[in-house]
């Protein structure tokens, strides 16, 4: 992905900033198989080795300060873990998260006093949009966090936050990411098969007789037909643009009149036929907000 950097510090941020990165890890390969048409399966439970997994994380904080150790203890927890590397959002205040908030983040880390929309009512809101997204509070007063059961949080950590209680309840946010969000596709390629993330996958391109998944582990190409991959991924948040890309929603960033946008990189034609239900299947995936 482009535009690896820092986080900006000192306001909101609509668009995310990918932390730098461990050292890339080349995907899955299992024994070798002859099949090589298309998804093999589905699968929840087995798992993933070596495959780096991609935390969308919103920062929620109304003092730059508490923002800045928040980012920096996640650039030292993806330093010292190599199966796990963030792109976080921030936020100024519960009232700017609302507003922005589409359903495209695994985690949100959300300080409790904040001027405008406290952390609870901003869980709130957001917990009628999403019921997914891990919420882990920050807060200076532990007796906020038995109002964290009323919106299924996971846990609440006490600011200032040390690194390690932060590391150690970070792993159980991750975990439960990874249980949320844990489906994966099996692709049979050249010399044995690659595992994939359903969440992973940026989109699906036909290329004459040829599939291409583009996803954050890389490219993966094989021989299979596009309609295929849309009954595999059938009520997961895919949509075909046109007649060459079926597309991953959650990543969708911007619709242009005729294209869409992938994670701030990618740009995808949109045609015109399928402009009005691509735009009406985008906005029921993000919550019915207008994107």
């Amino acid at each position: 992905m482009t535009g690896i950097g820092r986080v900006p510090r000192s306001a909101g941020s609509d668009q995310f900033a990918r932390l730098p990165p461990a050292p890339r890890q080349r995907p899955v390969r299992c024994a070798p198989t002859t099949r090589n048409d298309g998804p093999v399966r589905t699968d929840r439970h087995e798992r993933q080795t070596n495959v780096v997994q991609v935390v969308r994380l919103g920062v929620v904080d109304d003092q730059p300060a508490s923002r800045e150790l928040v980012v920096e203890h996640l650039e030292r927890y993806g330093r010292e873990h190599d199966d796990v590397t963030f792109e976080v959002r921030t936020y100024t205040d519960g009232a700017e998260l609302v507003e922005r908030y589409r359903s495209d983040l695994d985690l949100l880390l959300l300080d409790v006093q904040m001027p405008q929309m406290d952390g609870l009512e901003a869980a709130r809101r957001v917990r009628g949009l999403d019921a997914d997204v891990v919420i882990v509070f920050l807060t200076n007063m532990a007796q906020y966090a038995v109002k964290g059961y009323e919106v299924d949080a996971l846990g609440y950590l006490v600011k200032p936050v040390p690194y390690f209680a932060f590391a150690a309840e970070l792993k159980r946010a991750v975990d439960r990411v990874r249980r949320t969000r844990g489906e994966s596709l099996v692709l049979p390629v050249p010399g044995g098969v690659a595992r994939v993330a359903v969440a992973d996958i940026l989109y699906v391109e036909s290329i004459k007789h040829r599939i291409v998944v583009h996803s954050y582990q890389g490219d993966h190409a094989l021989t299979g037909t596009l309609k295929a991959f849309e009954e595999a991924l059938d009520g997961k948040g895919f949509f075909r643009s046109n007649s060459g890309y079926l597309v991953n929603l959650r990543h969708v960033t911007a619709v242009g009149p005729s294209s869409c946008t992938l994670a701030g990189r990618d740009e995808l034609q949109v045609s015109r036929p399928r402009r009005k239900a691509f735009l009406a299947a985008l906005t029921d995936h993000v919550g019915g907000r207008p994107v």
